[in-house]
């Protein structure tokens, strides 16, 4: 099977992983509405979000993460820079729902990789968190615009507010100049292609969490309310699904939580597992 992560793959290539992975995810095993998990295995795998660098794939399915400089220009380093925000344990816990909820053989941890890297082009699936502090240069914008026109997906998240929106349009108009960002139609296959996802529950972030006086567990998020949003090729094709005012990482990272309610969490996994099969798929 052909490897998400062959460091020398042409690239006239598109980034797509082999069906084989395609068919291994169809084949879901369990509903996503027992996906909490218990235990602290998601705990931090170092000092630094720079630590991972695999020269050979270990599975059928690595997950990407985007590394990039904040809006000053800098890319931070230490641990828990802004790209880097709810890792490790988001993909704690995402892959081994992954692994749960499908057939599908997924490597435990993501690969952290800039626009500029070569290496961008091996991977069907990439999450960018915190993009209302991101800033891609121009470099990183055209190699980022050949990837998603290429057959690339984007998932961005965790972001809020119309402040934090004009910095992620900034870096993302100049990736794709000229094209819209619509709301995602109810018909759109991204919503239907595993998991129908009718539900439209903000996902909140755990630092947006409150106990009411009633002793309920309620989310204020201060962007207002939640938007899927999108960025389309000229066929059709999502390039880009926008989470907005939402915080999707932190529904995986928080998935042991006893705090974090349990809905949220069983959706943010239906709406991961349903981008991941659109990327591979289209």
């Amino acid at each position: 099977m052909p490897s998400p992560h062959v460091p020398h793959r042409r690239r006239n290539r598109p980034p797509l992983s082999s069906l084989i992975a395609v068919f291994a995810l169809l084949l879901a095993v369990t509903a996503p509405s027992e996906a909490q998990f218990v235990g602290n295995y998601c705990s931090s795998a170092g000092p630094t979000a720079d630590n991972n660098d695999p020269a050979q794939p270990t599975a059928e399915f690595h997950m990407a993460r985007l590394k990039y400089a904040d809006a000053s220009g800098r890319i931070r380093g230490g641990w828990r820079p802004w790209w880097a925000i709810d890792w490790p344990e988001a993909e704690c816990h995402l892959t081994r729902g992954l692994k749960r909820l499908t057939r599908l053989d997924v490597a435990d941890d993501s690969f952290h990789v800039q626009a500029t890297d070569e290496r961008l082009f091996d991977f069907p699936w990439l999450f960018a968190q915190q993009v209302g502090h991101w800033y891609l240069s121009q470099a990183e914008a055209d190699q980022l615009r050949e990837y998603l026109l290429r057959g690339g997906f984007l998932i961005v998240d965790d972001f809020h507010g119309s402040y934090e929106w004009e910095i992620f349009a900034d870096s993302i108009f100049r990736t794709l100049p000229g094209r819209a960002i619509i709301d995602i139609p109810e018909s759109d296959p991204l919503l239907h292609i595993l998991y129908d996802l009718d539900q439209r529950t903000q996902i909140p972030g755990r630092r947006h969490l409150y106990r009411a006086p009633s002793g309920e567990i309620v989310a204020e998020l201060p962007g207002g309310p939640p938007r899927w949003r999108g960025i389309y090729d000229d066929d059709g094709r999502l390039m880009v699904a926008i989470n907005y005012n939402m915080d999707m990482g932190d529904a995986w990272e928080h998935a042991d939580d006893p705090v974090y309610p349990e809905p949220m969490t069983a959706l943010a996994y239906r709406f991961g597992i349903n981008y991941i099969v659109y990327a591979m798929t289209h």
